[in-house]
């Protein structure tokens, strides 16, 4: 049995195995975005209302287990905790240490009002922070208040179950990467991943043609590569080791500010081995070319892409079959991705020199190559695709997830000129707007890897789909435009005695001399105008004899008025007086207006002694207005 003191106790807050704790230090333990536990922490004694601090710690605590909220959640209602608690701090003074949520004395509900009141001047304007604050802390409150045991103040409790009065903001939209820009990041990150490959097979093959640097020279790079591929010796020793000034083979791994006089031996040191390392696994920054691509030939997000692990890749003998976990939408995607050579009878080519295409087999390949030694000595397992080695500053080689911090950076560097914001979210825009433009903009298709809702709220909003959207508006304008100015051709008595005269004219108009005389002898006589060809109307089938004259008539590309119509049309008028004034002025406009006003327009052409003689034959009943029965009743459906 061991003696008092030989027990050994462990209280670190900062392992992930331990419960929350509810006395002192508040904490919880929460997933991040990729799945990796984080710890949380929050401290009442930190502010002078403690109680207040400690009541809303702990239904803090109990809403991050209950709901199974990820880190950023959870960070965002302790970030309310503080704000709030300093706020009180400050308002009560000298009655700050009595604040609790379940006393009216003080009346915390006006602080809360007042705090949530100056929350718009800590952030820029239009900023959704302020709106989201005040919800959590309300969201604490009413938790409290929809428990038994735990009292609340009447005055807080009516405040806080209401909606709180703050905007919540707008956030700002990435736009998508133009083609040309999205074309030069493939064109640059092809490039990358050549050089990676090509520097890392010569590293690779300098090392098998080395030795032991302790038998064949610390001066000689082939030994050192050697040295380090084989775990031979420890890259502290080789830091010692090595003398300075380095030979001209080692020179360029080391900077030029590092190699100059006022750089300590061990800094020095740091650098060589860091630079012999890069010859032999890659890097952060190496891995930005494989992630560039991957975004632009799968369309999925940056963080899906930088997710995959071995078992998450399955090469098919058509291509590769990705699984890909989307931890922010908690769901599990699972796509084939088929060669372009699967498809023809192309033999598999997996060096590509010329214009690589984006090919996602060729990439998971290519960067599977590239990380293979990484993941040979990775501790967990499944291994991630995306490792980098480095050395930090403890001197202990470090194998570990590609952050891939430091894009713009990469960008940069690759001698870039990209308009807008430098960032790799822009890229999976690019590639939805593309795929909008090719599934013609249907929704179903397009949003295969997310919800409805979120393409609509973050993807349709591009400036290639607005573009798009406002060509096909007004396309649809101008043919109705076209419509509307194309209507019926009116001719008065000397235009109709010249048609048969001028044979230039009757060309013109798309008439020959037997529908010249078909329209003179009244055979197609529609009732209020007169048709070129009842079997070719706009509004019909083509070979169907059209379905809406007379009504539509006056709205017709193919309808003639010749001076003999004047009393039909007038009667006509008549007509539409009398709907006029049964109809509502909204659904008489969608039925007839554009028939009014094209009808107005052709009796402001005619004279009185014209209207005269045509009222008159009205009158001797001469004249009359044939109409289908569905003219006499209308139903607003």
């Amino acid at each position: 049995m061991p003696r008092r003191g030989e027990r050994r106790r462990d209280f670190r807050h900062e392992d992930p195995d331990l419960g929350p704790v509810r006395i002192g230090v508040r904490q919880v333990v929460t997933p991040d975005s990729h799945g990796k536990k984080r710890v949380l922490q929050f401290d009442p004694s930190q502010f002078a209302c403690r109680t207040l601090a400690s009541e809303l710690a702990d239904e803090w605590v109990e809403y991050i287990e209950v709901t199974s909220r990820r880190t950023g959640t959870a960070s965002s209602h302790r970030q309310g905790l503080r704000l709030f608690c300093s706020f009180v701090d400050e308002h009560l003074a000298g009655r700050v240490q009595e604040a609790s949520l379940a006393r009216t004395d003080p009346d915390l509900s006006m602080v809360l009002l007042a705090w949530e009141q100056s929350l718009p001047g800590q952030w820029p304007r239009g900023s959704t922070r302020p709106g989201a604050l005040a919800a959590n802390i309300r969201v604490l409150i009413n938790r409290r208040q929809r428990h038994p045991d735990r009292d609340l103040a009447p005055p807080l409790a009516r405040i806080a179950a209401q909606d709180h009065s703050l905007a919540w903001g707008v956030t700002k939209e990435l736009d998508e990467f133009s083609r040309e820009d999205k074309a030069a990041l493939v064109r640059a990150a092809w490039d990358d991943v050549g050089r990676v490959r090509r520097r890392l097979k010569t590293g690779w093959e300098m090392a098998e043609a080395g030795g032991h640097p302790a038998e064949h020279g610390w001066s000689r790079m082939p030994n050192l590569l050697w040295a380090l591929a084989h775990r031979a010796v420890s890259p502290r020793e080789m830091a010692k080791a090595v003398t300075f000034p380095l030979a001209p083979e080692l020179a360029p791994l080391v900077p030029d500010y590092v190699r100059t006089e006022g750089q300590n031996c061990g800094q020095r040191g740091r650098f060589l081995v860091r630079g012999l390392l890069h010859q032999l696994y890659p890097n952060e920054r190496d891995l930005h070319a494989f992630r560039v691509l991957l975004v632009a030939a799968t369309g999925y997000s940056p963080e899906e892409v930088a997710g995959l692990t071995e078992e998450a890749v399955e090469f098919t003998e058509a291509g590769v079959r990705l699984t890909m976990v989307k931890n922010r939408a908690r769901r599990v995607h699972r796509r084939a991705f088929t060669r372009i050579d699967a498809l023809t009878a192309v033999e598999d080519v997996r060096e590509y020199t010329d214009r690589p295409r984006l090919e996602v087999s060729a990439i998971v390949r290519q960067l599977m190559d590239v990380t293979a030694p990484l993941r040979d000595v990775y501790s967990d397992r499944p291994a991630p695709l995306f490792l980098q080695g480095t050395l930090p500053a403890s001197f202990e080689f470090f194998v570990g997830r590609g952050r891939l911090r430091g894009f713009g950076q990469w960008v940069a560097e690759m001698g870039l000129d990209l308009e807008g914001r430098i960032d790799i979210r822009r890229l999976r825009k690019s590639v939805k707007v593309e795929k909008a433009v090719a599934f013609g903009g249907r929704i179903t298709d397009i949003a295969d890897d997310h919800h409805q809702e979120t393409f609509r709220g973050h993807y349709a909003q591009g400036t290639t789909l607005r573009v798009i959207s406002g060509r096909v508006i007004t396309t649809a304008q101008q043919s109705w435009f076209d419509k509307a100015i194309a209507g019926p051709v009116v001719l008065d008595a000397a235009a109709e005695a010249a048609l048969e005269e001028s044979a230039p004219a009757l060309a013109e108009l798309g008439l020959n001399a037997e529908q010249v005389e078909d329209l003179r002898s009244g055979a197609l006589e529609m009732g209020v105008t007169s048709c070129r060809d009842p079997f070719d109307s706009p509004f019909s089938r083509p070979g169907d004899l059209c379905a809406v004259a007379p009504l539509r008539c006056l709205e017709c590309r193919n309808a003639w008025i010749l001076p003999s119509h004047l009393p039909q049309l007038l009667l006509f008028a008549e007509h539409l007086d009398r709907m006029r004034t049964r109809l509502s002025p909204s659904h008489f406009h969608t039925l007839w207006g554009q028939t009014a006003a094209n009808l107005a327009a052709v009796l402001a052409e005619r004279t009185e002694a014209e209207s005269a003689v045509a009222r008159r034959h009205i009158a001797e009943g001469t004249a009359t207005l044939q109409l289908p029965l569905t003219a006499r009743a209308e139903f607003d459906a």
